[in-house]
């Protein structure tokens, strides 16, 4: 790549991260009366950034760079960016903090009429974009593909079913066994207490607090500005302990990835998405979710991480756990109950709850839903798929904040990246298994320099797909995934 197209694509990607860290700023500490303008503000410098991308004189660098790969992604990204209007993309941008705050009230009052009006024009405008991109199948298509490149509604529609097909048996045979307890989960945990074992919890993962932070959101996520920069949320129910401690050690797997991209791919074309125009360093979200879900569940929910941790967790909570025993509490996060919220649903169970976002995503893509029908749509089937009945909007319909982002055809990459978790544990067990066998012994180290070696270190370099091919594993796969949760939850 010349120095002048790196040089350009660093100051697009200042301008990326500015907004991240706005956008930071309205999902955790913004007052609410500052959407309309926060909404404003992303859409100019979203707009500045669509002007450096269409520059001629970034067409020309691109061009100068022969064939050097990096450069066709830039030329792919400007030949995306072309076929958006200007007015489009900043509609999008400005309605999305607007939109953000509009369901943050209508979850708090559990009232999806609230939210309705501001989701019909996410839905129109995501329509839009996907006519402007084109396509010769789904609608769907091109607005997966922002987010996990090479996929359609085809393709997902493939692993969905193969997937369905294999968890359908195990959840019946999972569902069967016996009960653990569960009561010490719903106690009554301070919030603050619950974030200071968070964060020692996520320094003992190996989170850099001198790179990055821990804040309160209503919807944890994980935010980069930088690989030296990298933010993590969570919340702090009283009531139910497992939503802080696995939430946080989803975000420490995406904040882990951030944190391990080579230097070299910091500043360069792979530290910004160029088709997405989010500022990133990971390969897609379907990679990003494989870091964060393996971490999560792997190792978070694995027997050694307990029995190291559990000790830490009931001194921080005495007189909640003192009646609590290691194997009992591991018994309880890995229990298979099902739920009506996705971020504290178990394994067998999660990615029904992503299957449900994705039918309605499609069916609002090709108009065969109304956004008016979607919580008599979503409620019927929580009541088909999992037998929960959705008592309220808030733990129903409006629960994730994606929508109000405007992330339609972001939920697939959350099955993608536990498909991709799971491949990655099973190579690292045939072909490294001092790996494993370190997690099992509570080590941390090696599987974190094994995933740096084989993910994080190339940021945007290689897709997905790129990454697996090296590893000799099959893109979107779920034998390994479905192996893993039968030896998981069949086992007696």
């Amino acid at each position: 790549m010349t120095i002048d197209l790196q040089t350009r694509i660093g100051r697009l990607n200042d301008v990326l991260c500015t907004v991240n860290i706005l956008n930071w700023d309205a999902r955790t500490q913004m007052a609410s009366g500052g959407a309309e303008t926060r909404g404003h503000q992303v859409a100019t410098l979203m707009g500045i950034a669509r002007q450096m991308i269409l520059d001629p004189a970034m067409r020309d660098a691109v061009d100068a760079a022969g064939d050097d790969p990096q450069a066709e992604a830039v030329r792919q990204a400007i030949d995306h960016h072309a076929r958006l209007p200007a007015e489009l993309l900043q509609a999008k941008a400005q309605h999305a903090t607007v939109a953000g705050a509009a369901w943050a009230k209508a979850r708090a009052q559990g009232n999806f009429s609230l939210f309705q009006p501001h989701l019909e024009r996410v839905v129109a405008l995501a329509r839009q974009t996907a006519d402007a991109l084109g396509h010769q199948g789904h609608p769907y298509d091109p607005m997966v593909q922002v987010f996990e490149p090479g996929e359609t509604a085809a393709s997902l529609g493939t692993l969905f079913d193969s997937l369905r097909a294999g968890i359908l048996p195990i959840l019946d045979r999972a569902r069967a066994r016996p009960k653990p307890r569960t009561d010490f989960l719903y106690r009554d945990f301070d919030p603050q207490l619950q974030q200071q074992f968070a964060t020692e919890t996520a320094r003992a993962l190996g989170y850099d607090f001198d790179r990055g932070r821990l804040d309160t959101a209503v919807h944890p996520f994980e935010v980069s500005f930088t690989r030296n920069d990298v933010r993590i949320t969570s919340r702090w129910p009283r009531n139910y302990l497992p939503m802080s401690i696995f939430g946080t050690i989803h975000e420490v797997g995406h904040a882990l990835y951030e944190q391990g991209v080579d230097p070299v791919h910091t500043r360069g074309a792979f530290a910004t998405d160029m088709i997405g125009l989010y500022a990133v360093g990971g390969t897609s979200f379907g990679m990003h979710e494989s870091q964060s879900r393996l971490l999560e569940n792997h190792v978070g929910r694995s027997p050694a991480f307990w029995y190291a941790h559990f000790p830490r967790l009931r001194d921080t909570f005495p007189e909640q756990l003192s009646d609590v025993t290691t194997e009992e509490f591991l018994a309880a996060v890995n229990r298979v109950e099902p739920g009506p919220i996705r971020v504290e649903a178990d394994e067998l169970t999660y990615d029904l709850h992503i299957m449900l976002r994705v039918r309605i995503e499609m069916a609002l893509m090709d108009g065969s839903l109304q956004v008016a029908d979607i919580p008599h749509t979503w409620n019927r089937a929580m009541k088909s798929d999992l037998g929960i009945e959705i008592e309220s909007d808030a733990n129903g319909c409006l629960q994730d904040v994606h929508w109000s982002s405007g992330y339609i055809g972001s939920f697939p990459t959350y099955t993608i990246g536990n498909v991709t978790a799971a491949q990655l544990m099973c190579h690292l067990d045939q072909k490294q298994p001092s790996v494993t066998m370190a997690v099992s012994e509570g080590n941390l180290e090696p599987l974190r320099h094994s995933l740096k070696e084989a993910v994080w270190n190339h940021g945007r370099s290689l897709t997905r797909s790129q990454i697996l091919d090296r590893l000799g594993l099959s893109n979107n796969d779920p034998s390994a995934y479905v192996e893993y949760l039968d030896r998981k939850f069949s086992s007696s």
